[in-house]
């Protein structure tokens, strides 16, 4: 970048906090050894999350780490529906009641005969206040496009997602500790539209659960952390990433991480963050630049497109003189 515009650039960053700050703790359970099936994993995930989240609770209690306000689990965190199921409760409870915080958990839950990938906002004492479904859902991993034609071509491929979820219809922000939380979930981490209009909504920072077990060792699980240190800058927020197995992390309004987990292990990050409440320019005017870039395109390529065609008759009608 020239320093000129790295000036400019830097202008609009800041990490200052200007509606204090809140403790946050980003869980990171992992997930089990392979081999095991379907239905035992679900269980372990949720099981390795709890446990991990009652660890950091025995930290702090004996002084080693902050006590969080708030606590943020990854996406998947309970593929056991905590409504239907009173034993996936008791266990969640059991960890908010333990780390004496609310829990963002990320689930799959069964409502209205819809599936819903969606985030709980669980309270220590209450249980759960609020949910978040997640709206841009994912082609062959939430659902299968033209399911009937595919199914015809190959009934098996139909097996890899037997229903499909369905898209939540608002923005998430969770009252957590006193701080607006804004949940952008996954995959929606690449879409402008799902980041900007949670900030709009009252987000003072982002949060952004992922299950990346699935990408293995593969750099899309650095793809996907990099596009989260772009929307902490984009939007002047800090933003944190609690994922499954890794890479978790902790990202300042500037884009800086300031910690991480490793890959495939039971760990947890706690720190300080600050909230923030002021619009971007990114924030304020989403879209409008890229239709003003591309109308200005438009323009210069009929332009382009009128010249030469006013030459061509120029240069016919010289001829016919001639």
């Amino acid at each position: 970048m020239p320093p000129a515009a790295a000036l400019a650039a830097r202008s609009l960053v800041s990490d200052t906090a200007e509606k204090g700050t809140v403790t946050v703790a980003v869980v990171q359970g992992n997930v089990p050894r392979l081999g095991l099936d379907f239905n035992s994993q679900r269980r372990a995930v949720l099981d390795y999350h709890a446990r991990e989240t009652e660890r950091l609770a025995a930290e702090v209690a004996a002084g080693r780490a902050e006590q969080p306000d708030i606590v943020l689990w990854p996406e998947n965190s309970s593929d056991i529906d905590p409504f239907a199921n009173a034993d996936a409760r008791a266990v969640i409870d059991r960890a908010a009641k333990a780390v004496d915080a609310p829990i963002s958990v990320g689930g799959v839950v069964d409502r209205d005969g819809r599936l819903l990938n969606e985030q709980i906002l669980w309270d220590p004492r209450k249980g759960p206040v609020d949910t978040y479904d997640k709206r841009q859902i994912q082609p062959f991993g939430e659902y299968l496009p033209l399911r009937s034609l595919v199914g015809a071509i190959n009934d098996e491929w139909t097996s890899m997602v037997r229903q499909d979820f369905s898209r939540g219809d608002r923005p998430g922000v969770f009252r957590m500790g006193g701080a607006g939380v804004g949940l952008v979930t996954c995959y929606e981490a690449a879409f402008d539209w799902a980041v900007r209009d949670t900030v709009t909504a009252g987000a003072q920072l982002i949060s952004v659960p992922s299950n990346n077990a699935t990408f293995g060792r593969s750099e899309m699980t650095y793809q996907q952390l990099a596009m989260s240190r772009v929307r902490a800058v984009e939007h002047s927020r800090a933003v944190t990433v609690p994922v499954t197995s890794g890479v978790s992390a902790v990202i300042m309004p500037d884009g800086k991480i300031t910690q991480r987990t490793g890959m495939f292990v039971a760990d947890s990050l706690v720190q300080e963050v600050p909230l923030r409440s002021s619009q971007t320019p990114a924030t304020r005017l989403g879209v409008l630049p890229e239709i003003a870039l591309v109308l200005v395109a438009a323009g210069g390529l009929g332009w382009a497109v009128a010249v030469a065609v006013a030459a061509g008759v120029r240069g016919r009608r010289a001829g016919d003189v001639r």
